[in-house]
């Protein structure tokens, strides 16, 4: 795919070629992006949205915790924490939790408990400090958050430096730009410009491979790859294609948590198999990936 608003790096991931200033960007998340109710975020979720929220957060959680090994009481550390969702869910178990944010305004709107354990402000700096600290966690989780930075492979570094050794991140960025989109664009069911561009909220677009080149390159094992519910599988049918008619997306999401939820009624193991499965064939709106710190040795 070809679009000039963005650029290749070298590691194969795309890039905004014209990046805003980090000023600007953290304005925008501070000010505008929870409060506008962008991307996944809103103001309010019906009961069924909640359910099926909870269930990805168990899902991933028992994933890491097949790759860790145990299940008592750890540290983790929420970098972008969004909403408090997943503080919610490792508070719940007695864990030392952490989360860090541009703004506190998601957690303020749908787990206010969480917002002593909140710390808001640039995720760099904030980074800096717990690394300036010695601080070290045992689970780190990135959702959503590697393709709004300015500076991913940055971020992959800092995060490093503060997994503990035997430790797991856990990162969730979209998976676009894939074979499919590309077969979607081709066959004209959807249109241009591609929708998975979205300038300023995603500065970088991954695919499988090209996050794979990524964290390898900042001194990470690749150990797991999942994929989460197949959403684009609707725009191959114009019945359901919410894309080239946006008044079909609300029908959309409530099948997606439908089937979400039927889904994880068959227990995080089976769910975790069928979607480590969508990955292995390029499917998935998003992409989660498990990854440990790679000895120094074996380091680039």
């Amino acid at each position: 795919m070809k679009d000039s608003r963005l650029k290749r790096h070298e590691l194969g991931f795309l890039q905004v070629a014209d990046k805003p200033s980090p000023e600007e960007l953290a304005s925008y998340y501070k000010n505008t992006y929870f409060q506008n109710e962008k991307a996944n975020y809103r103001k309010s979720y019906s009961s069924l949205e909640l359910e099926v929220i909870a269930l990805r957060i168990a899902q991933r959680d028992a994933q890491a915790q097949a790759l860790y090994g145990r299940d008592d009481a750890c540290s983790m550390l929420d970098v972008g924490c969004g909403e408090g969702f997943v503080l919610k869910h490792y508070l719940s178990k007695g864990w030392q939790v952490t989360g860090i944010d541009f703004s506190r305004a998601g957690v303020e709107q749908m787990n206010p408990d969480c917002l002593p354990f909140v710390q808001q402000g640039d995720i760099f700096q904030l980074l800096d400090a717990q690394i300036a600290a010695g601080n070290k966690y045992d689970l780190v989780w990135l959702g959503n958050v590697l393709e709004h930075v300015l500076d991913p492979l940055g971020l992959l570094h800092s995060l490093r430096q503060i997994v503990a050794s035997n430790g797991l991140l856990v990162v969730t960025v979209p998976n676009d730009g894939n074979l499919y989109h590309e077969s979607l664009l081709e066959n004209g069911d959807i249109p241009q410009p591609p929708f998975w561009i979205a300038i300023p909220d995603h500065i970088s677009y991954f695919t499988s491979e090209s996050l794979k080149r990524a964290v390898f390159a900042t001194g990470w094992n690749f150990l797991a790859l999942q994929s989460d519910f197949p959403i684009d599988w609707y725009l191959a049918h114009e019945g359901s294609n919410y894309v080239a008619d946006r008044s079909r997306g609300p029908a959309a999401h409530q099948a997606r948590l439908r089937l979400e939820h039927l889904i994880g009624q068959a227990g995080p193991a089976a769910a975790n198999r069928f979607y480590a499965s969508l990955a292995e064939v390029g499917l998935g709106r998003n992409m989660i990936a498990y990854l440990q710190p790679l000895p120094e040795s074996q380091t680039i």
